[in-house]
C-alpha cells in the first residue's frame, strides 16, 4: 500500500500557511472602541506572542492558540510539530505552560480516521515532554487536515516577557537556524534527501522550554519567537513596537547550511514572497551582504523556530549559562543589536 504523504492534502506547510502580515493588519483592523479589561495585560493592543491575565496573586495566565496545515507527510510527526509550535508562544512570553487542548481539522473523505489518532499521539508526546496534559479538545470535517493546540500557562508577573519592550543597546540572540521553510518546501516537491529530513524534524519537534529560564533573567527585555513572518517579520514587529531599529549582522546569523544547497534549485516558499512584500520597504542592506541568499533565507517561514531574545549587556552572562543549561551552546554569539530609529526599521550588515 502507496504510504499516504499528508503535504500532498494541503495547500501550504505550516507556518508558511499563515496570512500575510500586510493583509493581516487589514484584517485585524477595527473601528469600534476596544472595552477595557484592567487586568489584560497583553491584547490586541500589540502584535505579541500570546494574551496574558492578571491573576492579582503575583503570577499571570498566558492563553495561546497555534494551528496549521501538515508541514511534514508522517502524521505522528505532524502531531508533535503542531504541539511544540503551540506551546512555545508560553516559552516565548516567559512562561510555564500548564494545559493544552487539542484543535483538529479532518478531511474525513480523504484521510483515514487512523492517521487522525497519530496525529495525536504525536501531539500528547510534545505535551508530555513539557510536562503537561492533553486535555481534550476539538474536531471538525475539514478540506484540509488541520491540527493545532490551545496552551495556558503561568507566569510571575515581574518575569512576564513581551516582544515590545526591547531597550537601545540590547544584544539580540536567536536559539535556532533559519532555513526549515526551504526543507519543508523540498518535502513537499518530493526532493528533500533522507539525511535532511531527519534534521528537519529534529528541529521542528524541539520544544523552546528556555524560555522559561530566561523569563527569570531581569536583563532579557523583550523575547518573541520566530514563525511564519520569518526573523524579519519578527524583528519588526520586536524593534517597531519598542519604538526603535534594529541591526542584524548576517554572517552571525544561524543559517541550516541543507537550505542553501535547496536555494541553488530555486526551492523557495511562496510565504517568502508575500512575507518580503509586506515589509520590504523597512530593511536596507549594507554592501557586501549576500542579498539574494538573504532575501530567501531572513522572510523564510519558520516552524516552531527558535526565540528571538533581546538582552542588556550586562545580563549576558545570565543568557549563556541559561543556553548551556539547555543545550543552545551552539547560538551564544549575537546576531544583532538594537538601536535608535533610523532610516530603516531594519539594517542587515555583512
Amino acid at each position: 500500500m502507496t504510504p499516504i504523504r499528508l503535504t500532498q492534502f494541503s495547500h501550504g506547510a505550516g507556518c508558511g500557511c499563515k496570512i500575510a502580515p500586510s493583509v493581516l493588519d487589514t484584517i485585524l483592523k477595527s473601528n469600534t472602541a476596544a472595552a477595557s479589561f484592567k487586568q489584560l495585560l497583553v491584547g490586541n493592543g500589540s502584535k505579541d506572542d500570546a494574551a496574558v491575565y492578571d491573576l492579582n496573586n503575583g503570577t499571570a495566565l498566558i492563553s495561546t492558540t497555534d494551528f496549521f496545515t501538515p508541514i511534514v507527510d508522517d502524521a505522528f510527526a505532524f502531531g508533535k510539530i503542531a504541539g511544540a509550535n503551540a506551546i512555545s508562544d508560553v516559552y516565548a512570553m516567559g512562561g510555564k505552560p500548564i494545559l493544552a487542548i487539542a484543535i483538529l481539522g479532518w478531511p474525513v473523505d480523504k484521510l483515514p480516521a487512523e492517521l487522525a489518532q497519530q496525529v495525536l499521539e504525536g501531539a500528547r508526546s510534545i505535551c508530555a515532554e513539557a510536562g503537561i496534559p492533553l486535555a481534550g479538545g476539538h474536531s471538525i470535517d475539514t478540506p484540509e487536515p488541520i491540527f493545532g493546540l490551545a496552551v495556558n500557562g503561568l507566569v510571575d508577573t515581574v518575569s512576564l516577557k513581551k516582544n515590545n519592550t526591547a531597550r537601545e543597546g540590547d544584544l539580540l540572540f536567536l536559539t535556532k537556524p533559519l532555513g526549515v521553510g526551504i526543507l519543508a518546501t523540498a518535502q513537499k516537491r518530493d526532493l528533500l534527501k533522507p539525511e535532511h529530513a531527519s534534521l528537519l524534524l529534529a528541529q521542528l519537534g524541539r520544544l523552546n522550554k528556555a524560555g522559561e529560564a530566561l523569563g527569570g533573567i531581569g536583563g532579557v527585555h523583550a523575547m518573541t519567537d520566530i514563525t511564519g513572518f520569518g526573523l524579519l517579520g519578527h524583528l519588526i514587529e520586536m524593534a517597531e513596537g519598542s519604538g526603535l531599529s534594529a541591526e542584524l549582522n548576517y554572517s552571525q546569523i544561524p543559517i541550516l547550511e541543507a537550505a542553501r544547497e535547496y536555494l541553488v534549485q530555486r526551492i523557495v516558499p511562496d510565504a517568502t514572497y508575500r512575507n518580503w512584500n509586506s515589509y520590504s520597504a523597512k530593511v536596507g542592506f549594507a554592501p557586501g551582504v549576500n542579498v539574494m541568499e538573504a532575501f530567501n533565507i531572513l522572510p523564510d517561514p519558520q516552524t516552531n523556530g527558535g526565540l528571538l531574545i533581546a538582552v542588556a549587556e550586562s545580563a549576558v552572562d545570565e543568557l549563556k549559562k541559561v543556553f548551556a543549561d539547555h543545550g543552545l551552546s551552539d547560538f551564544m554569539l549575537p546576531i544583532g543589536v538594537m538601536k535608535s530609529v533610523g532610516d530603516k526599521i531594519i539594517q542587515v550588515n555583512t
